[in-house]
C-alpha cells in the first residue's frame, strides 16, 4: 500500500514538473534538464552569418534581477563548450565557457544535437 502511494505521488511529482515551461523549470534550478538533455546546441548570427557556436549546453537561463525581486532581466546566460570550428565537436583547445546574449538583440537558435 505505501509503495503504491509512493509510486502514485512520484509519478504525479514528475507530470508536474515535465509539464511546466522551460521558465518554471529555470526557478527549480539547474538540475532540472530542458528538452535538449545535456546536448543542446546555440547558434548565433549577425544578419545571415554564424558567428559563434556553443555545444554540450545542458540550459539556457533567463537571468532574473536580484535587486528589484522577481524582474526577468533581457538576457539569457549558460555554459558550454565554443566550437571555435562549428563542427559539433569538443576538439582539443575547446573548452567549456560561461556565455550570456540579449533577448532584444541576438539572433539566435537553440536546439538538440543530432550530429553526433
Amino acid at each position: 500500500m505505501k509503495k503504491a502511494i509512493f509510486t502514485t505521488c512520484t509519478f504525479a511529482g514528475l507530470l508536474a514538473v515535465s509539464g511546466c515551461t522551460q521558465e518554471m523549470q529555470n526557478q527549480f534550478g539547474r538540475a532540472v534538464q530542458n528538452y535538449t538533455g545535456t546536448n543542446g546546441v546555440l547558434d548565433v548570427y549577425a544578419g545571415d552569418k554564424l558567428v559563434k557556436r556553443f555545444i554540450q549546453i545542458d540550459k539556457i537561463t533567463t537571468a532574473i534581477s536580484t535587486s528589484t525581486g522577481d524582474a526577468v532581466r533581457p538576457y539569457r546566460y549558460g555554459y558550454g563548450v565554443l566550437d571555435e570550428n562549428q563542427n559539433y565537436r569538443k576538439d582539443s583547445g575547446e573548452k567549456k565557457v560561461y556565455f550570456e546574449f540579449s533577448d532584444y538583440s541576438t539572433s539566435y537558435i537553440f536546439y538538440e544535437n543530432t550530429q553526433s
